[in-house]
């Protein structure tokens, strides 16, 4: 705008200049809601795969466990044409593991309550995995050159990572962990002319050739922490049982049947 013949400047750049700042100001806010919007969707949906990643490795370390316990239970006594007789066949121990000779075992506690299961069974091709060389081995693949394979499992924490973990005693008295996860194992025994299953404690050394039936039950550790908080949840006795570590905890069980148990193959559960 000229004046006089002199060129003046009016106000509405500065005018402008404040109206722009003011939108500017009003972008930066709304982007910052949806940036904070974004990143909490995105804590949510990670939090919801890491619980349901953390509830599958439960499930598959739960049913591994049972898989493998239940197939040796069921092989505990079987004997091969050249065998007519396993000596002690199954032995357990209220939360503790097994140690000592295989026909006079004893029980040696374990700080995280689990118990312990020695199994017996012949040793052939068909009864194990066998070796390259065709050896039959034990449940941690150490060839087995007495006619008889034991297995004694437990459970415990590792001294190295401190995940608990199942682990197994082959014949060569060496302990290796087996599988992550397994925080206890519990086992309750069905002895032919018990009304209930018994603690191992209740079974005297006499009578574990009356065991018919085990119930096994495997207290599984969650593999992630997702809170700082107690999470609840039932032990293997059925109780309402919590942790302040905030690992997720499941038990799994299941009911076997000891096939070659001297109990079942003379009909003394009728």
């Amino acid at each position: 705008m000229y004046r006089g013949g002199v060129r003046t400047m009016t106000p509405r750049l500065f005018s402008s200049r404040g109206h722009t700042l003011l939108e500017m100001t009003i972008a930066l806010a709304l982007g910052m809601l949806i940036v904070t919007g974004l990143l909490s969707l995105y804590r949510g949906q990670r939090a919801a795969f890491d619980r349901a990643a953390d509830a599958a490795r439960i499930y598959d370390a739960g049913s591994v466990a049972l898989d493998v316990l239940g197939q040796q239970l069921q092989m505990a006594g079987f004997a091969s044409g050249r065998d007519s007789n396993v000596e002690a066949p199954i032995f357990g121990c209220a939360q503790g593991r097994v140690v000592g000779a295989e026909s006079g075992a004893s029980c040696e506690s374990l700080a995280g309550r689990s118990d312990g299961l020695q199994v017996r069974y012949a040793a052939d091709v068909v009864s194990t995995w066998p070796s390259t060389g065709s050896v039959p081995t034990d449940c941690i693949g150490q060839t087995v050159s007495d006619a008889i394979v034991t297995n004694r499992f437990y459970a415990k924490a590792s001294t190295s990572t401190g995940e608990p973990e199942l682990y197994c005693e082959g014949g060569g008295r060496q302990a290796q962990p087996v599988l992550e996860g397994i925080e206890r194992i519990r086992v309750m025994y069905w002895r032919a002319g018990s009304p209930s299953a018994l603690d191992a404690s209740a079974i005297a050394r006499d009578r574990w050739r009356d065991v018919y039936a085990a119930d096994i039950c495997v207290l599984v550790r969650g593999f992630a922490i997702h809170a700082k908080q107690r999470t609840n949840y039932t032990d293997c006795n059925g109780s309402p049982a919590y942790a302040d570590d905030g690992r997720v905890r499941q038990v799994f069980w299941r009911r076997v049947t000891i096939r070659n148990a001297p109990a079942m193959t003379s009909g003394g559960t009728q």
